[in-house]
């Protein structure tokens, strides 16, 4: 049986993409500990998740529980949350999240260049970052830049090769559908929109996918199907 969400209520009805294909499962709380990361990494492959996203401490570990690469990439976070280490230590971190597993990179880019109005130190850094041959997905702070900021960073971003862009770090307000729609309005259809932060029904899910998400980060991927499969919102 699909577990997709049928979108109801409107003047059209369809039903959107399964989903555990659209879930990137957070296990970045610093104060989980060994049994519940692996409790985190079982359901992620049970349910069929997009991806499984983490710390590079608990990296290893849960390359090790996830086995072999499969149907869940496991997704390393680069200079979380707020990004603000020299270029040459983001760039160990990709380097070393790499070799230890990981399939995909979430990266806090430069914001302090990107405050200064230097795209081109903004899209060198992430440029570096893409070339390690991951995908990389930047995390940006919507709630924090200025409309000016955000078409900059977003421009400098796809330029530099990111494969998607995210909302935000999962700090402050929660994700809204108009930080999607304005997000994939930007991009153009350039790279993947994920939209992440303060994820917690079935109902903002539809409305963020609706919106133009194309993955959904939040702890909560497990509570999220449950719900899906007993018919709760």
């Amino acid at each position: 049986m699909s577990d997709s969400l049928p979108l109801q209520g409107r003047s059209h009805q369809r039903e959107l993409p399964d989903l555990a294909l659209l879930i990137h499962q957070a296990v970045l709380d610093p104060h989980l500990d060994q049994d519940q990361l692996q409790q985190a990494c079982d359901a992620a492959r049970h349910f069929g998740f997009a991806g499984l996203c983490t710390t590079l401490n608990r990296l290893p570990a849960a390359r090790e529980r996830l086995g072999p690469c499969g149907a869940t990439k496991l997704i390393a976070v680069i200079a979380f949350p707020f990004g603000a280490i020299p270029s040459s230590l983001k760039q160990a971190e990709a380097e070393w999240a790499a070799a230890h597993g990981a399939e995909e990179l979430d990266a806090v880019p430069d914001f302090m260049a990107l405050t200064e109005g230097k795209a081109e130190v903004f899209a060198e850094e992430l440029a570096a970052l893409c070339e390690l041959g991951l995908p990389v997905n930047v995390i940006l702070d919507m709630n924090r830049l200025s409309k000016d900021s955000l078409n900059l960073a977003v421009d400098a971003a796809i330029d530099a090769g990111a494969a998607g862009l995210q909302t935000g770090n999962g700090f402050g307000a929660p994700v809204v559908p108009a930080d999607v729609r304005q997000l994939t309005s930007l991009a153009r259809g350039r790279c993947a929109i994920k939209a992440a932060g303060g994820l917690q029904t079935l109902d903002q899910a539809l409305e963020l996918v609706e919106a133009g998400a194309s993955k959904l980060g939040t702890s909560r991927g497990p509570e999220l199907m449950h719900s899906l499969r007993h018919g709760q919102k």
